[in-house]
């Protein structure tokens, strides 16, 4: 087959835009992610910078500082402006309540269309891990020129490993006429195991991992397609965006705004769907599994952060204080998270219950450890 090829776009070009989003509570890496402090703001791979402010440093040799946007939870403005130092108030988009990432992105992609109606979005996690930070820039960069000149939808996808039913998985089209972009044949949002396990032996899916680059145009008129509701609340906003109005005008519409993924709202919906398998070392950090496979290990399998002791012991996950240490003995496949107030002991089989038990949790009033 022969295929046409295209060249990366410079990295400071003034109509490529981020928007990353970093309102979310991690309440699946609880009870280290609060809903005080919640992982994107946490130093979880204990490297001195937390997981947004190493988003936000991998943009910056995509675009100008100026033209990254971060939407946040209004509770967590502050925090976003310590730590990242200089980014401007307009770049700061408070969400007044939770209504997941379809009206999020509406809100974000409706500002940055209005500034520059020319814009390139890249949709960015705040949370995620990029181990191969060159072959990402490169990869963004290739999507940028792609999606360029086209009203398509595009996301970056992984290769699955294993059958994980807490990811979306995109199933992909072989054939193509650009190298090493696909036809999205279908997006399955968090599917049982046993679909998991079909998934991975076909072959020909991917993990969705939630970085998505499209045309503020192109995302917009997806947006009113497939969640018109969503798209006409936040319209209402248009006259109030880079003005004193804008968060009076964006608490009304997110008030009027279904709760919905815009994996559920747009991309199962939608047919101009397109993804780039990408090599980027890449973990979503969503579960205490996923950072037990991004950290290093002993020679007995254990990932260990803080002041611990380990004997006789394999393959454990230990997240503890260093004011206090955890000792742990003849254990096997556990996840022990100990913190001021809270000690979590769980096999790592069981790691995607942790969110039920903090809605169990909140049922019995007790708030105050969440």
């Amino acid at each position: 087959m022969c295929f046409r090829t295209f060249v990366p776009m410079k990295n400071n070009n003034k109509d490529v835009y981020v928007a990353i989003m970093a309102g979310g509570i991690g309440s699946r890496f609880w009870p280290y992610s609060r809903i005080n402090k919640p992982k994107q703001f946490l130093d979880a791979l204990n490297v001195g910078n937390s997981l947004l402010q190493q988003t936000y440093e991998r943009f910056l040799n995509i675009c100008p500082k100026e033209n990254i946007f971060i939407v946040t939870n209004i509770s967590y403005v502050d925090m976003v402006k310590k730590q990242i130092e200089g980014i401007g108030e307009d770049q700061i988009l408070k969400e007044p309540f939770k209504r997941d990432t379809a009206p999020c992105i509406a809100y974000v992609s409706k500002k940055i269309h209005q500034k520059n109606p020319n814009a390139t979005i890249i949709v960015s996690p705040s949370d995620h891990i990029i181990l191969k930070e060159i072959a990402f820039v490169k990869t963004v960069n290739n999507a940028i020129a792609f999606v360029e000149d086209k009203d398509i939808l595009l996301t970056l996808g992984i290769t699955p490993t294993n059958p994980n039913t807490g990811y979306g998985y995109i199933q992909y089209d072989e054939d193509t006429e650009t190298e090493g972009v696909f036809k999205v044949k279908a997006f399955t949002e968090k599917p049982n195991e046993e679909l998991a396990k079909q998934f991975l032996n076909s072959g020909d899916f991917l993990w969705n991992s939630g970085t998505f680059i499209w045309k503020s145009e192109a995302i917009l008129n997806a947006l009113k397609k497939h969640v018109p509701e969503i798209y006409e609340n936040m319209s209402e906003c248009d006259n109030a965006f880079y003005t004193n109005e804008e968060q009076t005008a964006v608490t009304k519409a997110y008030g009027a705004c279904t709760s919905i993924s815009i994996d559920y709202g747009v991309l199962e919906k939608a047919t101009n769907r397109y993804v780039i398998p990408a090599n980027i070392g890449w973990s979503d950090i969503g579960t205490w599994n996923s950072l037990y496979q991004a950290y290093e290990k002993d020679y007995l399998g254990n990932a260990v952060n803080g002041n611990a002791q380990v004997f006789d012991s394999f393959d454990n996950m230990i997240m503890g204080q260093e004011r206090k240490m955890v000792v742990v003995n003849g254990v096997r496949n556990l996840c022990i998270v100990d913190t001021q107030d809270v000690l979590l002991i769980t096999t790592r089989e069981r790691e995607q219950e942790i969110k039920k038990i903090t809605v169990e949790l909140k049922n019995k009033d007790l708030e105050k450890f969440l």
